[in-house]
């Protein structure tokens, strides 16, 4: 695949500093030693999950890149967040989605669990030895947390968790996963229903079904997790009873969709890096194909699609971290950041024509790749309607700047010596 760019974009410079900019090297550095090496070997074999990628990105501390240094983080915050899951997606969008599912449950601890709890389970996730997982998604239901079907009930000084969740990222490689279940009767306001809870994969009655490999993302796990009554105690309650929606809701708004934005981004400038270097060296008319005007015509609206894209991802993380309201400015990220890719990509198939079709092109694997970033953290359908809402001013919750505003997760605990 064509070398992307190693420096940030003039336009992106009002939202990094000098350490996103450090950041921005390490990983492109990373990713050209360790992940492009990997990343025919990952297409070739989709039945296996990419181990090694996950634990040379975890020795180096990315999977705490939003956890405080208090607990061992990298205490960089979300434009840092962007600039890995970025970059590294450059080369391998498989990659980048490791990084990014772990990020997700990360985010529902740093503003739900309790300092005891931060002191138990984000040090391991910051040195390395502990990937997680969200589990929110189930057969029925789909991406619909109002019909989550999953029960939690209390059992002694206990709770007996049973039901299915499907579509897990990293459900092969998670030693742990924050599991959203029911603990109301069905007929109670969901958004007093939920509870999420802290379940060790090596808890009895847990079992993760065989990998199977999805269109794209070869070597990135989205499996099942069937939980037959696994018993978990009190202390793995994350927040309070009945607080489940809100862990979800907010996890996905503040950490799924901007980091998928960064997932489409890195697979559109890849896009872009592999037409316009095939149109430049393809001969034809004496001349190339990137001399015809027909041609730079498509690769102009694709070249303002992914500049688009960029001031999108970056903008939203930028007033993430500045603790500005931003919740639907992430939810559009996601959004256009994943239709404009996939444009990008289909217009790509076609300006290649028949090599395209060819097997082993990086292109095909582009193109299929870009199809995960639909579903997750909501459909397209689910984006607008949250963007409907924020049209008519009816945004019961902004997560963006309530969180912010606690920043609970960032206070050293009060009662500490």
């Amino acid at each position: 695949m064509p070398a992307t760019p190693t420096t940030p974009p003039p336009a992106l410079r009002p939202y990094l500093t000098a350490r996103h900019e450090l950041l921005w090297d390490e990983a492109d550095a990373f990713a050209e030693e360790h992940i492009a090496p990997r990343a025919a070997r990952m297409e070739a074999a989709p039945g296996r999950v990419e181990r090694k990628v996950a634990d040379l990105m975890a020795a180096r501390g990315w999977f705490a890149v939003t956890v405080p240094a208090a607990f061992g983080g990298l205490g960089a915050g979300h434009v840092a967040k962007t600039v890995l899951v970025h970059r590294v997606a450059c080369l391998s969008a498989a990659a980048a989605a490791i990084l990014q599912a772990t990020l997700i449950p990360v985010g529902g601890l740093l503003h739900f669990a309790t300092y005891e709890q931060k002191v138990r389970w984000l040090p391991r996730v910051a040195d390395g030895s502990l990937l997680l997982s969200i589990a929110v998604t189930e057969p029925r239901a789909g991406g619909h947390i109002g019909g989550i079907e999953t029960t939690a009930e209390r059992g002694g000084n206990q709770w007996v968790i049973a039901g299915s969740k499907v579509h897990i990222g990293n459900s092969h490689l998670a030693g742990a996963h924050l599991v959203v279940a029911r603990t109301a009767e069905v007929g109670v306001r969901t958004s007093q229903a939920l509870t999420a809870f802290m379940v060790e994969s090596d808890r009895p009655g847990l079992s993760v079904s065989d990998h199977r490999p999805g269109l794209g993302l070869h070597g990135f796990s989205a499996g099942r997790l069937d939980l037959d009554h696994v018993r978990v105690p009190e202390d793995n309650v994350v927040g309070e009873i009945g607080q489940g929606l809100s862990v979800a809701q907010s996890s996905s708004i503040l950490y799924g969709r901007p980091n998928l934005a960064a997932v489409s981004l890195g697979i559109h400038e890849a896009v872009v890096a592999t037409t316009t270097a095939r149109l430049k060296a393809r001969a034809r008319y004496r001349g190339a194909l990137s001399d015809l005007p027909v041609l730079r015509d498509r690769i102009g609206d694709m070249e303002a699609r992914l500049r688009a894209g960029r001031i999108l991802a970056y903008q939203s993380v930028h007033l993430l971290d500045q603790g500005l309201p931003c919740d639907a400015d992430l939810i559009n990220a996601k959004y256009l950041g994943h239709q404009w890719a996939v444009q990008s990509a289909q217009d790509a198939m076609e300006l290649h024509g028949a090599h395209a079709l060819d097997r082993d092109y990086v292109l095909q694997r582009l193109w299929r790749d870009i199809q995960h970033t639909y579903p997750p953290a909501g459909t397209g359908e689910v984006q607008r309607i949250r963007l409907a809402d924020a049209a008519f001013d009816e945004e019961h919750i902004q997560w963006s700047e309530r969180l912010a505003a606690e920043a609970a997760w960032a206070r050293p605990d009060p009662t500490a010596a």
